[in-house]
């Protein structure tokens, strides 16, 4: 199973956490201004969540009428404002187009970078003028749902067009070991038949316009309900509440309903060749023996009715536990929330979520403000001395329970 970062396993909701603008000499406060509003009219115009993070981060900014807009495919964005032609997307939309990087923003993107955030250029035509840093929580049951996965037999894969980085630390905190980033939409599906190639069947879970092709190419396609149309429109089976842990209840269920119909044929068919036969008076020569029409009809109904009701039993299953003819796991997921004493800034956050995260059946996600900590148990909870311990270890933290 092929999952997409953006949606499937994360939130889908990216904010802006930091933005640092190119420091240029006698930049007036009218110019920085403007700059903003183009950056936001950009952003604006484009589909993809993490454009939608930066206008929400300028929320209140004036549009500007842009020109020649282009969306570029898993690069980002072109437009135009006035007689100036601006970018915002990832560092290659920038390198393809000849725009010059500064030493300065660099250092800020790499800094970003190594915190595992997603970062976005904003660029003229000349040189990059800002860099934006964005993150994405991954979702509470994305954890407990990779694992049922697991459990039930089914590798499991993140194919993503982010960077490596910030892909990498979010199948750390959803317990995938595979991972790829920086793909491409034709990448992902080139990915999906060489799986196929090989014999395997493919399932791709994913729910914007760049997971399309993939969708169109696998085995089996799972989109979200809270993803692109084409994305929902491509796919075989939507996930309503875009919540992950139901593609491990969809596969049990369709295990249980493919065995309700291999018994509701097999006890039909048993039931046919009996009654029939003994219906036409095949026992006549025998004993003298002849079935009444309305009891053979009323045999008839009670049949049909055997099989409505064994299909019915379905409505009761619970489709989270083990059973005999099923490998899923039943894991019960806990959420808890912990005061942070000792959290100045927002390296300080991230020792803390790092440390946490380590712990076996632990995801946990870290605010600054409040110094806080959620933490998903996927088994039973730790035990506070433990938890404390892996603070210990990152720093001077203390964690207390609300």
């Amino acid at each position: 199973m092929i999952l997409d970062k953006t949606g499937p396993v994360t939130e889908g909701k990216p904010s802006v956490t930091d933005l640092y603008w190119l420091d240029e000499q006698g930049r007036e406060f009218e110019s920085a201004l403007f700059l903003s509003s183009v950056f936001y009219s950009l952003e604006k115009l484009s589909e993809h969540p993490l454009a939608q993070a930066v206008v929400s981060h300028f929320d209140r900014t004036t549009a500007l009428p842009v020109e020649h807009f282009e969306s570029i495919t898993s690069r980002g964005v072109k437009g135009q404002v006035g007689d100036t032609v601006y970018w915002a997307g990832n560092r290659q939309l920038l390198e393809e187009n000849g725009v010059r990087i500064s030493e300065q923003l660099q250092n800020w993107a790499d800094f970003f970078s190594a915190e595992a955030k997603t970062v976005i250029w904003f660029a003229d035509q000349n040189q990059a003028l800002a860099v934006a840093a964005v993150t994405d929580r991954i979702k509470e049951n994305s954890l407990a749902a990779v694992r049922k996965l697991k459990a039930a037999g089914i590798e499991v894969w993140m194919l993503t067009g982010d960077h490596a980085a910030a892909a990498a630390e979010t199948a750390r905190q959803a317990g995938i070991e595979q991972v790829r980033a920086g793909m491409l939409p034709q990448q992902k599906a080139e990915w999906v038949k060489q799986w196929q190639a090989q014999g395997r069947t493919v399932a791709m879970v994913g729910d914007g316009i760049n997971d399309s092709a993939a969708l169109a190419q696998a085995d089996l396609s799972i989109a979200m309900r809270k993803g692109s149309d084409i994305a929902m429109d491509v796919a075989q089976v939507t996930i309503i509440s875009s919540n992950l842990s139901k593609i491990p209840e969809a596969i049990r269920l369709s295990q249980l309903t493919v065995r309700t119909v291999r018994q509701n044929l097999f006890w039909a068919f048993i039931y046919n060749l009996i009654g029939i036969p003994i219906a036409a008076g095949v026992l006549y020569p025998v004993n003298g023996f002849l079935l009444d029409p309305m009891v053979a009809g009323a045999a008839m109904a009670l049949s049909s009715l055997s099989v409505v009701a064994n299909s019915l039993r379905l409505k009761r299953r619970n489709l989270s536990t083990k059973t005999k003819s099923n490998n899923l796991f039943h894991l019960n997921v806990m959420k808890k929330e912990y005061r942070i004493e000792g959290m100045n800034c927002n390296h300080c956050r991230l020792s803390v979520e790092k440390a946490l995260n380590g712990l076996e059946g632990v995801s946990a996600s870290v605010t600054l403000v409040p110094p806080a900590a959620t933490i998903v148990f996927t088994d039973q909870p730790l035990p506070l001395d433990i938890l404390q311990k892996a603070l210990s270890q990152a720093g001077d933290f203390i964690i207390h329970p609300k």
